[in-house]
């Protein structure tokens, strides 16, 4: 059966465990140079509605020396539900190419693609969700933290698509998760309440970004206003202040406290310059991570891992 991933819910607990050891296995390959091509011969169709330099990269360098070939699909070349149905799109697509990775803003536009696909579609971004992201995320705090149990996770700042994938990580993984943004700025009620309804971790949605983390162990932002969004730039940082996380925030956390971002980061907005260089950071690393968690996602729903 074709496998999709557009959710990280999408897999099981396990099948996320495999997927981090997977990324492990083939960052060790790639760092010592080794010849792994389980991709050679095939093509992967990249469909971008919406640009982003670190996706295109890591998805583009992370298949090549998976042996594949990557074709970059503009917002000109493919004018997603606007030149042509999504639907249609999709079985055209499927017609050349062995696997599609689309970043979009409708999430429902992802999910058609993958109703009508006849290969494996990987979510890259939508406005919903960013569940690449977050798998990267969890696979670099076990390389800082050695463990994904029992851990406190604070995101500081708009109730966004990160938001959303942490919850959805939520109902595979136990976990502490905490949201603190401002009134206003909540994320998705309807996700937030089924995460809730799993049983597995405890949700909680905050106002005070100091109170909420402290004993953190990773304190999490992003971007106040993200692309598309960016009209509301100014009236955005009015209303978050307070929620910066700079060097107080991060003391307000603890010593244990790690900071993250899936950047791009705007210094000196959602977060400081201080904090970003800080020895607490492992902002790149994460990004670094982007490729080797694509690249072991990408393996399991193509089924191609070979040993």
């Amino acid at each position: 059966m074709k496998r999709d991933y557009l959710h990280v819910s999408d897999f099981s607990e396990e099948e996320i465990l495999e997927a981090l050891d997977l990324a492990a296995e083939v960052k060790a390959r790639f760092t010592s140079r080794e010849d792994y091509r389980p991709f050679a011969g095939q093509t992967m169709a990249m469909i971008f509605a919406k640009p982003s330099a670190r996706t295109r990269i890591s998805f583009e360098t992370g298949f090549h020396r998976l042996g594949g070939h990557a074709l970059y699909l503009s917002p000109d070349d493919i004018s997603i539900g606007k030149r042509e149905a999504v639907k249609d799109t999709a079985r055209v697509i499927s017609r050349y190419n062995d696997l599609i990775m689309a970043r979009l803003f409708q999430h429902n536009h992802i999910l058609e693609m993958a109703k009508y696909a006849d290969v494996p579609v990987i979510n890259g971004l939508t406005d919903y969700n960013h569940p690449c992201q977050i798998m990267a995320d969890l696979f670099t705090i076990q390389e800082h933290k050695k463990r994904l149990k029992d851990l406190k996770i604070v995101y500081v700042g708009d109730g966004n698509n990160i938001v959303h994938s942490w919850l959805h990580l939520a109902r595979r993984l136990p976990l502490d998760f905490i949201c603190a943004c401002p009134e206003g700025y909540l994320p998705d009620e309807e996700t937030v309440n089924a995460t809730r309804a799993a049983g597995i971790s405890r949700i909680a949605i905050s106002h005070d970004p100091t109170a909420a983390v402290k004993g953190a162990d990773i304190v999490y932002t992003d971007v106040w206003a993200s692309m598309g969004q960016k009209h509301e730039a100014a009236e955005r940082a009015a209303r978050f202040e307070g929620f910066q996380v700079n060097t107080q925030l991060m003391a307000a956390a603890g010593d244990k406290a790690l900071f993250m971002h899936c950047l791009p980061a705007e210094r000196g907005v959602e977060t400081t310059d201080a904090v970003m260089e800080s020895g607490a950071s492992i902002v790149f690393d994460q990004t670094e991570n982007r490729m080797h968690a694509q690249n072991a996602i990408m393996l399991k729903v193509a089924g191609a891992h070979t040993t």
